[in-house]
């Protein structure tokens, strides 16, 4: 029996198809990531080092991710919902990671007396935490698609 191979969306269908309309907000929520976290005075560098990294690199690499999808670059070939699926898996992740770590810089913010660096750090910490939560819905809405 022959099963039909679902079209991955390319153009404006992008977002209006669900696992994939997810990276706009990813990117969105990501940059705000390190803005805010770049707006404090980076008490801890160990720490929101990682946040800048990963924030960062996430957000370039959604991007071309995005305009890949946008410009049909992946032909519509299975090897790209492996490839979003991994990437998004590993992304969460990481996300999780510097998610932690930005609540924990948060909290070493608050003790300094530092108030507009503990409110932009509680600002990063929340978005760190909102996209965090969208690459994982996004990892498993393709898994599951």
């Amino acid at each position: 029996a022959a099963t039909s191979q679902a079209t991955l969306p390319s153009g404006a269908a992008i977002f209006r198809t669900v696992p994939y309309a997810f990276i706009l907000p990813e990117i969105i929520c990501g940059t705000w990531v390190w803005i805010l976290v770049a707006s404090t005075s980076v008490s801890n560098p160990l720490l929101q080092g990682w946040v800048m990294y990963v924030s960062l690199t996430s957000c370039l690499i959604s991007l071309l991710l995005l305009i890949s999808y946008l410009f049909g670059f992946h032909k519509n070939s299975n090897n790209w919902k492996v490839l979003d699926s991994l990437y998004h898996g590993a992304t969460a992740i990481l996300y999780m990671s510097a998610a932690v770590l930005q609540a924990n810089a948060t909290i070493v913010s608050e003790l300094n007396n530092a108030v507009l660096h503990y409110q932009l750090n509680c600002a990063a910490s929340f978005f760190a935490f909102i996209t965090t939560f969208l690459y994982i819905l996004h990892a498993f809405s393709i898994y599951y698609q």
